[in-house]
């Protein structure tokens, strides 16, 4: 039998007409406010996940436990985050797993750094850096309500500077002027390991390009990602939304190299 919904957990209750959903944490005598009515917190604990709820006028709403991409779109932001078709892309790339060590630099509001916490699991780490304390700050905030504070580490760091990590699983980067943190990241990566940025203009993908082939990083990959909604209505048919998300940012990968090259063997080898 599923795990009913309980005090000091978040539900995401969706509206289901309007596809709109609210992140909203449960607690003994508070209730949820909309313009479609309310909803006292008292009625959802016990419930079965998926189940529908009314509000005071009758307006239907249904509780689910958020998903990790749930969870990254509600942070409280005071940056840009990466968006979820380019999460999915850069975590694969990243070769993300239980156990796993990954530095990220520029934690911005800590929404990619959720979905990093989570795939490394509790035995991984986390070690997320940003040039501001208050985006650190808000960041910090909003991994801890994701229940994910035990596996995150954070700290000021400049582009440029060594990263206190040594041996790394992976590294992300996503800065203004990514082929800053480079080279320091490529110090802090174990041989082999991958890479990953996101850069908003040509301009930085060159730069960075240019930086990651200077390093020796080798299986260099950009691809750039486009998500078309496609509306299907039985009355009306199916055909593609007039909105989209189009451009959000140049995705690059690659791979450590070491340095230098094998000897060949010899005829006599």
């Amino acid at each position: 039998m599923a795990r009913p919904l309980e005090y000091g957990e978040d539900v995401l209750l969706a509206e289901a007409e309007k596809e709109r959903t609210f992140l909203v944490r449960l607690e003994s005598g508070k209730e949820f406010h909309t313009h479609r009515g309310t909803i006292a917190h008292d009625e959802l604990v016990g419930l079965p996940e998926g189940s529908t709820v009314l509000t005071h006028t009758g307006h239907p709403f249904v509780a689910f436990r958020p998903r990790v991409g749930d969870r990254m779109f509600k942070v409280k932001r005071r940056t840009q985050i990466v968006y979820p078709k380019d999460a999915g892309w850069i975590a694969l790339a990243l070769d993300l797993g239980p156990g796993r060590r990954v530095l990220e630099m520029g934690t911005g509001s800590g929404a990619f750094t959720i979905l990093l916490a989570q795939l490394v699991g509790p035995a991984g780490r986390v070690y997320t850096f940003d040039r501001r304390e208050e985006f650190l700050e808000n960041a910090r905030a909003n991994i801890a309500r994701a229940g994910y504070a035990d596996r995150v580490e954070t700290g000021i760091l400049t582009a440029g500077e060594p990263f206190p990590v040594r041996d790394a699983d992976a590294a992300f980067l996503d800065l203004p002027s990514p082929w800053e943190a480079i080279p320091p990241a490529a110090d802090a990566l174990a041989p082999g390991r991958p890479l990953a940025l996101i850069v908003p203009t040509a301009e930085q993908l060159k730069e960075s390009v240019r930086a990651l082939t200077a390093v020796g990083f080798a299986l260099l990959e950009t691809v750039e990602l486009l998500e078309r909604p496609i509306l299907v209505r039985q009355k009306e048919g199916v055909r593609p939304s007039e909105r989209m998300t189009a451009f959000t940012g140049y995705l690059v990968s690659a791979r450590k190299r070491l340095p230098g090259s094998l000897r060949p063997l010899s005829a006599e080898e």
